[in-house]
């Protein structure tokens, strides 16, 4: 699956790399209401384009696991800063 490194120069695996770790970063980066989204710019990275099959738990269970998710954000950034605003769309 990553045949495609095997045949690059050393300039074009670090330029690949400095992609990798802006994607990952801008990932990491998000905060408040942008941790709870879809981000399919990080699999935008990989160099196989393919159309996600993903698949959607219905409003409840989604909704469990974003209080599951949230809770553990309390236990694991225990200080983290509060973003004490309504999403605006």
């Amino acid at each position: 699956m990553d045949e495609d490194l095997d045949g690059m120069e050393r300039d074009q695996l670090v330029a690949e790399v400095k992609k990798l770790r802006a994607g990952i970063r801008r990932h990491r980066d998000a905060s408040g209401h942008d941790l709870c989204w879809y981000h399919p710019h990080l699999w935008e990275l990989l160099p196989e384009k393919i159309d996600p099959a993903i698949a959607v738990p219905p409003w409840d269970r989604f909704m469990r696991g974003c209080i599951q998710y949230r809770s553990s954000l309390d236990r694991q950034a225990p200080h983290a800063a509060v973003h004490d605003k309504e999403f605006d769309g």
